[in-house]
């Protein structure tokens, strides 16, 4: 007895090869070898049909392994520390501003809180414009530091929102709100993209690899991998290039993902290099509270001037009591309700330890599986356990005996397969679900691509040029570029007129007292137009001056 071990047992008894060598069992019987001399009953060519499509599958799944774990595997990896950083940021500013601000602080927290919520939630894929937050964020800040540097008068909620309107002309943080959205709205554009495509990645490997092998690709299997043992050579194995035309006619169709899946990682390389350098989402997320104090320094040093202009234009407000509850004397001190950092204050930003090494990791892994699915055959083949070695080409199963394979070894992809002579494939009818994926793998790799720029597809059409920071892609300052120092040239900014200011959605505003000190809230209206008080004034004085010329 004759045991050949397939991962199921085969014997071929003994008397059975005495009888085949005599020419007493012929192999007509057989529907997928050579119907000659056989030791293989038709049960048995069937068990080891069903066992040649195991094996193809497992040969599939054992290659793409690399892809499924490093996708999985990394795309965790980086999502908990991007949450970190997130979670890090909000933190630092907490601490920072209670020291600095105290109770002032503490009382309006929820705008803050507001920030970083509405930030996780654009990270975590919410349909989320990160212009509007943050533009929603200094509208908050400013009618907030403007009821706190002007104590001595009391503001209603109608004209807060005038002192918003102005606050877009005046400028109140100086250049601050634009830094701080280039440098915010990059990175997180960055960092979603990076872990989107690397959960994409992930699905697609998942979905291209869980397949089923045809009628036709499953009798190549068998003709090569399982006949030699049916005629009596089982270590035989089976031609190098036989072992290419069949698997380049079993996966063809996953051969045609080859050109979107190259771009699609090149994509994700790229961006990855992006989050080491410009795009830093550590260095973005860390300097929110730096920013954000600089920003309120700045207004508190141009209280005066930007107090004038703002009561110019929306009127003299009603003078507070005589001991205002925005009054920013507190018990427990005689601290300052303004400051910023000096420089050597500031936290140290840390440029890139964990992200780099996380990058570094991602972009090893990257390089290998460029045109995996193109070389998936030769992977497959170059196995000594699935194919002899090419040196071998004279001693090996041609398909039909030991010999040389003379068919020539077919191109890539479904079109190629025209002539294969192993595997007859319908080019006619590509799969639907290959097709499937490579359309994902194009959406994913265009994603990546704007991202690379600042740009967020999902906002491109409201945001286009600004809102996502695609207007601002060249721009560099000192202290979110790594290695762009003090030296550098200044950037420039052109002024902006008052009627290229976009106007703001209309929000609801709470109305049951005042805003920060009794509620707390972030609650606010944005009116589209607002009007200055000395309009009516106007207007009654034109009549009165036009009058006599109605009579």
């Amino acid at each position: 007895c004759v045991c050949v071990c397939v991962c199921v047992c085969v014997c071929v008894p003994a008397h059975a090869c005495y009888l085949w060598k005599r020419g007493m069992w012929r192999g007509e019987h057989l529907r997928l070898c050579p119907q000659d001399y056989t030791c293989c009953s038709s049960q048995m060519e069937e068990t080891l049909s069903l066992q040649s499509e195991r094996d193809y599958l497992k040969a599939i799944e054992d290659t793409s392994q690399f892809l499924s774990t490093t996708f999985t595997q990394r795309h965790r990896k980086f999502d908990e520390f991007f949450k970190e950083i997130i979670d890090l940021s909000e933190k630092s500013m907490n601490q920072m501003f209670t020291t600095t601000y105290g109770r002032l602080f503490t009382q309006n927290v929820r705008v803050f809180q507001e920030l970083f919520s509405e930030l996780r939630k654009y990270y975590s894929g919410g349909s989320v414009s990160l212009s509007e937050v943050l533009s929603d964020f200094w509208s908050s800040l400013v009618e907030l530091v403007f009821s706190l540097v002007n104590p001595q008068y009391q503001f209603n909620d109608d004209y807060l929102e005038c002192v918003t309107k102005h606050a877009e002309q005046l400028q109140p943080f100086g250049d601050m709100p634009r830094k701080l959205r280039v440098q915010v709205s990059r990175a997180f554009i960055a960092a979603r993209a990076l872990s989107q495509g690397l959960a994409t990645g992930r699905d697609i490997v998942n979905k291209a690899t869980k397949l089923s092998a045809g009628s036709e690709c499953a009798r190549a299997l068998m003709r090569q991998w399982y006949c030699p043992l049916c005629r009596g050579v089982p270590t035989l194995r089976p031609c190098h290039s036989l072992c290419l035309n069949v698997m380049k006619g079993c996966l063809a169709n996953q051969a045609d993902l080859d050109t979107e899946w190259n771009n699609f990682v090149d994509a994700l390389y790229q961006v990855s290099e992006k989050l080491e350098g410009p795009f830093n989402m550590e260095l973005a997320a860390e300097s929110i509270s730096v920013k954000v104090s600089e920003a309120i320094m700045h207004m508190q040093e141009n209280s005066v001037s930007i107090s004038a202009k703002v009561f110019q234009g929306c009127g003299s407000p009603r003078p507070a009591p005589a001991r205002s509850k925005r009054s920013p004397k507190e018990p427990g001190g005689s601290r300052k309700p303004f400051r910023t950092y000096s420089p050597e204050e500031k936290p140290t930003t840390a440029a890139g330890t964990n992200l780099d090494r996380l990058v570094t990791e991602l972009k090893e892994r990257l390089r290998p599986m460029r045109g995996f699915w193109v070389s998936l055959p030769h992977t497959i083949c170059n196995d000594e356990k699935m194919a002899a070695d090419v040196s071998n080409d004279d001693r090996c199963w041609n398909g039909q005996t030991r010999g040389r394979y003379l068919p020539e070894v077919t191109g890539d992809g479904l079109v190629s397969q025209i002539n294969n002579p192993e595997v007859e494939v319908d080019i006619a009818r590509p799969d639907v679900r290959t097709r499937q994926l490579i359309g994902e793998l194009r959406v994913a790799a265009n994603k990546l691509r704007h991202a690379q720029a600042g740009q967020d597809t999902d906002f491109m059409d409201s945001e286009e040029g600004s809102g996502s920071g695609g207007g601002d892609r060249g721009e560099r300052y000192n202290d979110d570029w790594p290695g762009y120092g003090p030296n550098s040239p200044p950037y420039s900014q052109p002024p902006r007129s008052p009627s290229s200011i976009p106007a703001k959605k209309t929000r609801v505003r709470e109305r049951n007292g005042s805003k920060w000190n009794k509620n707390n809230g972030h609650g606010r209206a944005r009116s589209e137009s607002c009007r200055l008080t000395f309009s009516p004034l106007f207007l009654l004085s034109l009549m009165v001056a036009v009058s006599p010329f109605w009579r």
